[in-house]
């Protein structure tokens, strides 16, 4: 089927749904295959009528198309065995076993005969897999879950998941068009033509006289027809739509302050089809209206575009659309978030929340106290605190320096998540800014602080200008900036007479823009250049206003509190720059400023008298309210998610409260229950023999797990019975998004020629080559630090370019030896008595990348990572310094482990050791924090670990790590926390292994073997903890699934190492491994030959470990032919139980 035929069904399909037509729209979705209605398809699941879930699937996809349908459908088909199981329908449960679920007996045997033993249990829930099943409604819930995920996942599904973006009644515009068109065609055009049929050409019959004029009915007298049998009764088709239908900005803008611009629009709006000739001149160039602006003085692409959309006739006669449709969806009451589902306690007075843009239970909070908190509601856990301090109070003014001392303590005035959800940014009453990046699950680094206006910053969002991401601020200086992440300031909006409240980016038709407030009550609008504001409007009440979008973008609403008190809720027509409506309900005096929020295109929700009162947006009367249990301040802040089914309230006691509708309850209870997972034992992959289909070549013995998910989706398929999983005890429920990237190839993947990977080499210079014995990459991942065994620290920076245009750490281009203008060099000091090569080199680096502490042997120093000049130096050996670390919480607070086994908690501040810690036998190796515990690991070269509490600094508990037999406790260990801040990374030469820090237990551990056989030099997690990256004594590296140490991919010496080096004596191995902080396929390795190797799996694979086919039990690479890995020998087995 041709593109067009393919885009007419997309118009028959919007046609149908107008009209509706339910049962039509979705049997053309069905029969067309060209899109999958998601929301039908979750409504007839959740209503449990299977049949027609089929049916509609059937369309898409076939149960051996691949393994995701298979997958699909098995889900289904299960789902429908164990409720007839729950009804105690044997009957059916056997017919369903035998018509729909034999299938799968082809593919996995014993699967099947499992699910059959079910049928002899009274109730399935005696089943320890199935013992966690609640009922109906949240285990339908569960699944829709997976097979959303599965769906997004399948290549089937790819394209049909979106409805292409169209107008309103696409299909009866361009009929009107052709109507049009015909009518102009006519030799004998009568101005009021009646058309009866579609079924053949208009044309108009030959009148007694002369030429009849053209047609000329306002837009205005053409109601839209409830069918096209109406058509003919209210004149042939509508006039072109005039100003009201144009670009929202563009009415703004064009009828600013001036009602004789709206009356001139009218006109316009009822000007004939073909233009007399007295407006010929008027075609070409319309009047300005005597108070519209003058726009000549502001040209280039866009606003050239937005010119012409401004002008009162500039679209063509035949531009015909009907008015927007009504809202064809029923709503109720019940679509309100009205259950109280929890409460949660902040500990401070919440000032700002935001839900996450996609992950629709995660909350970012901002309190009164400065404190940035992010919330998992599904698990009512507080996942990560941020409390308020400036990271470079040395680079800010004066004035702010100042305040910081004199004045009350810095609240935060907004919260907000960029659009793609990976940035933060936050907005203080003092002076500054701060952006994060958020790394799922848990995790805000910080990326940058500015100090964006003097006084206070009142709000902050993103924006895409120029289709790059950048921040917009205003505060108390009565400026709005713009800022690009780099903090570079890009535009500053000068124009607000009094400190500007609140702004709104918006866009449409790829115009940019910004709306804002100011406490006079002044509304302006804003592109981004430097040439002033195109609107000046007053907010009703004159006072404190914000203005917010509906969720498609079609509606403005605004919501203001004047200072005597009064509140004013209210729809903007965009067009005239007009209040449409105002909607009532509000008492009569507020003794604050009002807070309200939108959702789903359908309702509004304003905080006032102690109550969440509702508002359906086309109706100006209160809707409902409710006092959500009680607990809430007069006027209490709120938020909706992006669904709509919950909404977060302030509450008097310093926390907040979650509501939710029948929707959003379940979401929560299927997160927290996660009822049936997976049956015990997982057997080995196996081909599947499917005839007159495509072959797939393998699938777990559950049918549970995609094997190779695509990279883009985020899917990962849950096990087969979804219960919970016994081998992971001590993990808690993770969030959804943070399982996306987790499908895990259980073979093996060999990298062992360059073609296979992407690797760039960093020289070492023109100096003597020296060893790589420490390396990192700079917070922001746009350097390398290489520290080498003579002492010296080398930086190498990546920079923005075509070929790099995120300007971030690639394997794809090389970076440049970064030094400043004074050629510096970052030297350590060397103790006479201690050789620089024999020393043990220790190095941190600052969370700003600001400075950077090391040190060999001699006295710890410090560096300035601008100047590579040394800021001081401290403890002078002996004891030399052997590891450093920055306590998280304080930069100034270090912990640094000695060649004496002890560690010395050192304030740099105030040049002193506050504590000494005794335990070790040796000296040592690591050390790393847990915020979460508030604990601190130590790592020697004795093979000990040990547990200190960081409020007491009292050892809470010493390990042993477990040796081989007829090993002696000796080498370094090394210790990295997860993400999580719970699980522990241990790395020594002969295993790696993961402990539970909070329990101090281990949990899994691997020792080398096989073709990884030689010992451990270094080990790492990736920079989202779901990958352990393990260098080896003979140049090999292996990438390890970070949750079970099941090894996903080798990367051989060959792959990296040029022919020479591979065959040099003594080898060239990595000594440091190091994985860069955004990117978690990317990771660095320093070799003993002093260079520097980045290395990333191919941009066509995307990650590391991809599944290879599987016949007879060998896995065939690249021509080789090798056995499937295991993860785990025999003893490593042994431990694990």
């Amino acid at each position: 089927m041709s593109s067009l035929s393919r885009e007419l069904v997309f118009l028959i399909l919007q046609f149908l749904e107008e009209e509706k037509f339910k049962e039509s729209v979705h049997k053309l979705e069905q029969e067309s295959g060209f899109f999958f209605n998601i929301k039908y398809f979750e409504e007839k699941a959740l209503a449990g009528e299977w049949d027609e879930v089929e049916r509609y699937l059937s369309g898409f996809t076939k149960v051996d198309d691949n393994r995701y349908s298979m997958k699909i459908f098995f889900e289904i088909r299960k789902q429908k065995y164990l409720e007839a199981l729950d009804r105690h329908d044997r009957a059916r449960a056997v017919e369903i076993l035998v018509k729909d679920l034999k299938v799968f007996s082809t593919f996995n045997e014993e699967l099947y005969k499992e699910i059959t033993q079910l049928l002899t249990l009274d109730n399935f829930r005696e089943n320890e897999q199935l013992s966690k099943y609640g009922d109906t409604k949240s285990a339908r819930s569960i699944m829709l879950l997976e097979l959303k995920k599965l769906i997004e996942a399948n290549p089937l599904f790819r394209d049909k998941l979106v409805f292409p973006t169209l107008k309103a009644s696409r299909l009866r515009t361009l009929i009107n068009q052709s109507l049009n068109w015909q009518h102009q065609l006519c030799k004998n055009p009568r101005p009021n033509p009646d058309i009866k049929t579609l079924f053949t050409d208009h044309t108009c019959a030959a009148p007694n006289g002369a030429r009849a004029p053209s047609v000329s009915v306002p837009l205005a007298a053409v109601p839209k027809p409830a069918t096209y049998a109406a058509l003919g009764a209210h004149g042939p088709f509508p006039p072109a739509a005039a100003a009201a239908n144009s670009n929202a900005l563009a009415g703004w803008m064009a009828n600013a302050a001036a009602s004789s611009s709206v009356q001139s629009a009218a006109v316009v709006a009822a000007s004939p089809i073909s233009f007399p000739s007295n407006q010929a001149s008027l075609v070409k160039r319309p009047r300005t209206p005597p108070n519209a602006l003058n726009m000549a003085d502001y040209q280039n692409a866009e606003s050239e575009q937005l010119v012409k959309r401004m002008r009162p006739i500039a679209h063509q006669p035949d531009e015909v659309t009907y008015p927007a449709p009504g809202s064809q969806v029923a709503w109720s009451l019940d679509d309100l978030p009205r259950t109280v589902a929890c409460a949660m306690n902040q500990g401070s007075n919440v000032t700002s929340m935001e839900f996450h843009p996609s992950h629709h239970t995660l909350l970012l909070v901002g309190t009164g106290n400065g404190e940035i908190t992010l919330w998992e509601i599904g698990l009512r856990e507080r996942l990560v605190s941020k409390p308020f301090k400036t990271w470079e109070i040395a680079s800010c003014s004066a004035q702010f320096q100042a305040s910081i001392v004199k004045d009350s303590p810095v609240s935060i005035t907004r919260v907000t998540w960029s659009p793609d959800g990976n940035l933060i940014g936050v907005a203080f009453s003092k002076h500054l800014i701060h952006l994060h990046a958020y790394q799922a699950p848990n995790d805000l680094c910080e990326l940058r602080e500015i100090e964006a206006h003097m006084g206070g910053v009142n709000d902050i969002a993103f924006s895409y200008p120029n289709k790059h991401l950048c921040v917009v601020t205003c505060g108390d200086d009565k400026l709005i900036k713009v800022w690009d992440l780099n903090g570079q300031k890009l535009y500053t909006f000068e124009g607000h007479e009094a400190p500007v409240y609140s702004i709104r980016p918006h866009y449409k038709e790829n115009i940019q823009f910004v709306f804002s407030t100011a406490l006079d009550g002044k509304i302006k609008a804003w592109l981004y250049d430097n040439n002033g504001s195109r609107v000046d409007y007053d907010a009703p009440g004159h006072w404190c206003t914000t203005m917010l979008y509906s969720s498609d973008g079609s509606r403005l609403f605004s919501c203001g509190t004047s200072k005597d008190g009064d509140s004013f809720l209210v729809e903007w027509n965009e067009s005239e720059g007009a209040i449409k409506r105002t909607y009532s309900g509000f008492r009569k005096k507020s003794t604050g400023v009002v807070q309200f929020d939108t959702t789903q295109n359908h309702f509004l929700a304003a905080g006032e008298e102690n109550q969440i009162k509702f508002w359906d947006v086309d109706n100006v009367a209160m809707l409902t309210s409710t006092d959500a249990e009680g607990g809430l301040p007069n006027l209490p802040r709120l938020r909706f998610n992006k669904e709509g089914n919950l909404l977060a309230v302030t509450t008097v006691d310093n926390g907040f409260k979650i509501l939710a509708n029948a929707e959003g309850l379940r979401s929560l209870r299927a997160f927290v229950s996660r009822p049936f997972e997976a049956l015990k034992g997982q057997i080995e992959a196996f081909p599947i023999k499917v005839s007159a289909a495509p072959v797939v070549a393998s699938i777990s013995p559950s049918i549970s797990r995609v094997d190779r998910v695509d990279r883009s989706s985020p899917a990962k398929p849950s096990p087969i019975l979804n219960g919970a999983d016994p081998s992971r005890n001590i993990e808690k429920p993770r969030i959804l998004e943070d399982l996306a990237d987790k499908a895990k190839p259980w073979e093996l993947s060999e990298i062992v020629d360059p073609p296979q990977c992407r690797v760039v080499t960093i020289p070492e210079g023109t100096d003597a080559p020296s060893r790589v014995t420490r390396l990192l990459y700079t917070n922001s991942g746009v350097g390398l630090l290489a520290l080498g065994s003579n002492a010296i620290q080398r930086l190498w920076k990546w920079s923005r370019n075509e070929q790099n245009p995120s300007g971030k750490a690639t394997a794809s281009v090389a970076p440049q030896h970064w030094q400043p203008n004074s050629g510096l060099l970052m030297t350590n000091d060397v103790s006479d008595s201690n050789n620089s090569e024999e020393a043990v080199p220790c190095i941190a680096l600052s969370k700003n990348d600001s400075y950077v502490m090391s040190a060999c042997g001699g006295k710890v120093s410090l560096f300035n990572m601008m100047t590579f000049k040394v800021m001081t130096t401290f403890m002078p050996p002996p004891p030399a310094s052997t590891y450093l670390a920055f306590h998280p919480q304080d930069n100034n607070i270090i912990a640094i482990g000695m060649e004496d086994s002890t560690i010395h908690i050192y304030n740099v501040r105030v040049d002193e050791v506050k504590t000494k810690l005794n335990g070790h036998q040796k000296h040592v190796t690591g050390l790393a924090f847990s915020n979460n515990h508030n604990i601190l690991v130590s790592s020697g070269a004795d093979a000990q670990l040990c547990i200190w509490n960081t409020d007491s600094w009292e050892k809470k508990k010493s390990i042993a790590i477990q040796l081989p037999a007829g090993r002696t406790p000796v080498g370094d260990t090394r210790v990295q926390f997860n993400l999580d801040q719970t699980r522990l990374l241990v790395a020594h030469e002969s295993q790696v292994a993961i402990y539970d820090a909070s329990k101090a237990e281990r949990i899994r551990q691997w020792v080398p073997q096989g073709s990884l056989a030689a010992p451990i030099s270094y080990a790492t997690y990736s920079c989202n903890s779901q990958l352990v990256y393990a260098a080896f004594c003979d140049g090999n590296i292996g990438v390890f699934d970070a949750d079970n140490l099941r090894l996903r991919c080798r990367i051989a010496p060959s792959a990296y190492l040029s022919p020479a080096a591979v065959n040099s004596n003594p080898a060239i191995y990595p000594l440091v491994i190091a994985a860069h902080p955004q990117e978690p396929n990317q990771f660095a390795v320093g070799l003993t030959d002093g260079t520097v190797k980045v290395i990333e799996p191919l941009e066509s694979e995307g990650k590391w470990g991809a599944t290879m086919p599987a016949e007879n039990g060998v896995v065939v690479q690249n021509g080789r032919a090798t056995a499937s890995s295991t993860t785990s020998n025999s003893a490593a087995d042994q431990l694990q139980r």
